[in-house]
């Protein structure tokens, strides 16, 4: 259980940094920002965790942020507001687990079981923010997704009823059903035919909310997903060379950063027993090493200019030591893993070959 929650806790963190800090460099709404937020945890965490302790976290992190992204993107626009996140936010999330093969998509009781569980972590997802933005009718907003689940899962199906290996002939008469239910419910809503000069426009509306909406939704999904699927293969690659390389690379951190810190006070005790070596030199340490940062990289730091012998001569020996240490640890680094390296090259050879 422990593991469960460690799991879902990093899902979280993850999905919150990216939608919040993406969120709030678009709009500065918290209620828009917070619904963002909310319909990517509850996807993220909840598509992450379905395989239990050993589920996959980075599907999870990638579809609730992908749909937190975007649901901040819509309620973001004055125009559009936030009923329109509905229709697109499940079969989006569809589209990226079937492109990303996390789901059998083989029929329509796939594709129905698929999309009821997405749109009650959705249906979840929405309730905070709803309750907090005072919107009218948010429990019916709230549950939209749920009642949708009938008319997503038919119009998934039949994009997906011709790929091979599906099962169904036709969709089953309990589904048709259930899915002329919701634009039967909201025909009533919302008045069809009672005002003659909005029919035209109610039905155009309509159209795009229940059908364009929800087919282009799930293509971009599957199609984004389909075009990352074999180039995130090459992450996790690149995994097990990373588990041999995070030891040397922390040493090279190391040391570099103590070279770093070591010259930052020599600059910093050079200036104060010789003032005016450095042009607009302050007093702080940390200017110092703001200096001695930018001088390690082989970069200008427009605060601070070397203008004695003594202090080009010191920032001279400071670039040379930094350019060395960076030659000489990668050059032994390489001769200490390359026999690792050899072997992980070789077992994904062979694992290609099968």
């Amino acid at each position: 259980m422990s593991r469960l929650i460690w799991l879902g806790a990093r899902i979280a963190a993850a999905i919150g940094i990216v939608v919040l800090t993406f969120g709030y460099a678009i709009t500065g709404d918290h209620a828009n920002v917070w619904l963002g937020a909310g319909c990517g945890l509850a996807t993220g965490v909840g598509v992450g965790l379905r395989g239990g302790a050993r589920g996959s976290p980075w599907t999870g992190i990638m579809i609730g942020s992908a749909v937190g992204i975007v649901t901040a993107l819509l309620t973001s626009s004055q125009y559009l507001g936030w009923g329109i996140i509905i229709p697109p936010s499940t079969p989006l999330a569809i589209g990226l687990i079937d492109g990303l093969g996390r789901s059998s998509l083989s029929g329509y009781r796939d594709v129905s079981r698929e999309t009821f569980f997405l749109a009650v972590l959705l249906g979840f997802g929405l309730i905070p923010a709803l309750v907090v933005g005072d919107i009218p009718l948010w429990p019916l907003m709230a549950a939209y997704p749920l009642l949708a689940t009938p008319w997503t899962a038919l119009l998934v199906g039949l994009v997906c009823h011709r790929r091979k290996g599906w099962r169904d002939a036709r969709p089953p008469r309990l589904l048709v059903l259930g899915a002329a239910a919701l634009p039967a419910a909201l025909g009533v809503l919302y008045g069809f035919g009672v005002m003659e000069e909005n029919t035209v426009l109610l039905l155009v509306a309509g159209l795009l909310t229940l059908v364009a909406i929800p087919v282009v939704a799930f293509l971009a999904g599957r199609i984004a997903a389909n075009w990352l699927r074999p180039r995130l293969e090459v992450y996790g690659q690149l995994a097990a060379y990373l588990r041999v390389m995070w030891i040397p690379i922390g040493g090279f951190a190391l040391g570099y950063l103590t070279i770093i810190f070591l010259f930052a006070g020599f600059y910093g005790a050079l200036e104060r027993f010789s003032p005016g070596a450095f042009a607009d030199a302050g007093t702080g340490i940390t200017g110092w090493v703001s200096f001695s940062f930018f001088t390690a990289l082989a970069q200008d730091y427009a605060a601070i200019t070397p203008v004695s012998a003594a202090a080009r001569m010191l920032v001279g020996v400071h670039l040379v030591l930094s350019v060395g240490w960076a030659l000489v640890l990668f050059a032994a680094v390489m001769t200490s893993i390359e026999p690792k390296l050899a072997r992980i090259a070789q077992r994904h050879a062979g694992e290609d070959a099968d």
